[in-house]
């Protein structure tokens, strides 16, 4: 499955510096998109508010509980917002070193 369609579901696009993509779909009564990338680290937060401009910052107030190993993760509801058709977004971060983040995206309509 093409990256580019897994994220534009969730109304996002693969950024600048992206390697390793890997996404696939999921489909049975719901759908489920979900993508697997590395970026700069120095780059993620501007992608996630440029991306996501109501997504909660780092440690801030709508955080989830992240598992074990991840070091930021949040979901927002994108119901209704333009340019996506999924439900929820979810956005599990982990900070491979010093220069790498590793994202893990899925947009979903349940």
């Amino acid at each position: 499955m093409s990256c580019a369609e897994a994220l534009a579901f969730g109304g996002a696009e693969l950024p600048d510096g992206a390697e390793g993509a890997k996404c696939r779909m999921q489909s049975a009564m719901d759908a489920l998109y979900e993508a697997d990338f590395r970026m700069p680290r120095e780059d993620l937060w501007a992608w996630v508010a440029a991306t996501y401009p109501d997504a909660p910052e780092p440690g801030g107030p709508g955080t989830l509980a992240c598992p074990k190993g991840v070091d930021h993760c949040f979901q927002l509801d994108v119901n209704g917002r333009p340019g996506t058709d999924a439900y929820y977004v979810d956005l599990a971060v982990t900070y491979v070193n010093a220069e790498t983040a590793r994202v893990r995206f899925s947009a979903f309509t349940t």
